[in-house]
C-alpha cells in the first residue's frame, strides 16, 4: 500500500507516464500466491487444489496426467476465492522430463514464481508380502513415488527461489512408509517406496536453507487407496475424510515454519511424527 502511494506521488509530481509507473513500480504484494500441486485431478490432489483456490488471490497450477480427462475438467468448476484461478498443465510422474515440461508450460501461461509445491502424484498398485513381491513392482513404485519427487524438486526449484513468501516443498508421504510405527499390513512395494521420502525431505531441507521442505502424512483417508486398505481390514471405509485431511495439510503448508517442520514428517493435524 505504501509503495502504491509513493508511486502515485512520484508520478504526479514529475508527470511520468502511467505505463512507466506500472512496469517500474509494480508491487510484489499484488502478485498471487502460487501453489503447484501434482496428481491434482483426484483424491488428495483434488482436495488440496479445492482448499488452495478457495482462498483469495491464489493461482493454483494443477498438474495432471491427462488434462482432457473428465476428472481434470472438474477442476475448472471448483469455487474460487476473490482474485484466484486455476491453470491445468500436463504432468506424468513416471517420466523424468515431464516435471520440467510442466513447469515450462506453467511459465508459458504466465507463472513467474512458485510459493508452495505439493509432490502428491503417486501409485499404489499392489500390496504383496516381501516373500511375494516382484522386483519390477518395487522398481515401478520407486520410479513414480520417489524419483518423480526428485525431478519435481529440480524442475520447480528455480521458481521457488523467486517466491514472494517463505517457499515450501511438501512431499506426500504415507503411514505405510513409516519405520518406527510401521503398520502391520503387506505393502512391500508401495510402503517401501514411501519410506525413502523422508530421507529426501531431510536432505533438501538441509541443502536449501531458504526452503521449508518436509513430508506430509495425510492420515488414513477416504480415497480409493485408503478405502481399499480399510476394506482389507474389514472396515467400511477409512476414518479421515478428504476434506478434513487436505484442509489440515493446506494449513500446515501455509502457516508452518521451517523451524517447526523442516526436514520432518508432519501429520495433517500439524503433529510431528516419528519416521
Amino acid at each position: 500500500m505504501c509503495l502504491t502511494i509513493c508511486v502515485n506521488t512520484v508520478v504526479s509530481s514529475v508527470s511520468i507516464p502511467s505505463t512507466f509507473a506500472v512496469y517500474q513500480f509494480y508491487s510484489p504484494v499484488m502478485a498471487p500466491t502460487v501453489a503447484f500441486v501434482t496428481g491434482a485431478n483426484r483424491g488428495l490432489g483434488f482436495g488440496l487444489v479445492k482448499h488452495f483456490v478457495a482462498s483469495p488471490n491464489y493461482l493454483v497450477v494443477a498438474a495432471v496426467r491427462d488434462p482432457a480427462h473428465p476428472t481434470a475438467q472438474e477442476l475448472s468448476r471448483l469455487p474460487v476465492g476473490e482474485g484466484s484461478s486455476i491453470i491445468i498443465v500436463k504432468y506424468d510422474a513416471g517420466v523424468e522430463q515431464s516435471a520440467f515440461d510442466a513447469v515450462k508450460e506453467a511459465t508459458n501461461k504466465g507463472v513467474d514464481h512458485i510459493d508452495y509445491v505439493v509432490a502428491n502424484a503417486g501409485i499404489a498398485k499392489v500390496y504383496p508380502l516381501v516373500k511375494d513381491v516382484k522386483r519390477a513392482d518395487i522398481v515401478e513404485h520407486i520410479q513414480v513415488n520417489v524419483l518423480s519427487v526428485v525431478s519435481l524438486y529440480q524442475a520447480t526449484r528455480p521458481l521457488l527461489e523467486k517466491s514472494i513468501t517463505k517457499p515450501v516443498f511438501a512431499i506426500m508421504g504415507s503411514g505405510a512408509g513409516a519405520l518406527g510405527r510401521q503398520p502391520p499390513v503387506p505393502s512391500a512395494a508401495y510402503g517401501a517406496s514411501k519410506s525413502i521420502l523422508p530421507w529426501y525431505g531431510i536432505r533438501i531441507n538441509s541443502e536449501d536453507e531458504w526452503l521449508n521442505t518436509f513430508v506430509l502424512d495425510p492420515g488414513w483417508v477416504q480415497t480409493d487407496m485408503g478405502n481399499g486398505a480399510a476394506k482389507g481390514w474389514g472396515l467400511e471405509s477409512a476414518p479421515d475424510t478428504i476434506d478434513k485431511s487436505t484442509g489440515g495439510m493446506v494449513n500446515v503448508i501455509t502457516k508452518g515454519t521451517k523451524e517447526q517442520y523442516g526436514g520432518k514428517v508432519v501429520l495433517y493435524t500439524g503433529e510431528v511424527q516419528e519416521w
